[in-house]
């Protein structure tokens, strides 16, 4: 069993509108600069390290990636560090950015 939770689109929207959580994107920075999901920081290594060292371990940490392989591994690392609410996003960007580009019907 992971010792973080994989959550959905829809729950991640949750998540962010009741908790404000940290926002980490792991893709490359070319792909963080083509679009992210709103208020998300690029994870570099100075910035995971700075953050796995000083960061609140009490407040929640949403991680995610191109396809949600990459964000559990991270997640997982956050979480042997003493972080207590780790979300790793399923299906990583590719999902929400589907979910977000849904033009409603007319």
């Amino acid at each position: 069993m992971n010792p973080f939770e994989t959550i959905k689109v829809a729950d991640a929207e949750k998540l962010i509108e009741a908790s404000a959580p940290v926002i980490l994107d792991c893709r490359d920075l070319k792909d963080y600069r083509a679009g992210h999901i709103d208020n998300a920081m690029h994870l570099h290594e100075q910035l995971k390290e700075s953050l796995l060292m000083k960061g609140n371990k009490e407040h929640p940490v949403l991680i995610y990636c191109y396809y949600g392989h990459a964000s559990e591994h991270l997640a997982t690392q956050f979480c042997d560090f003493g972080f207590t609410h780790v979300y790793s996003l399923a299906g990583g960007y590719a999902d929400w950015k589907e979910c977000h580009s849904q033009t409603p019907s007319t």
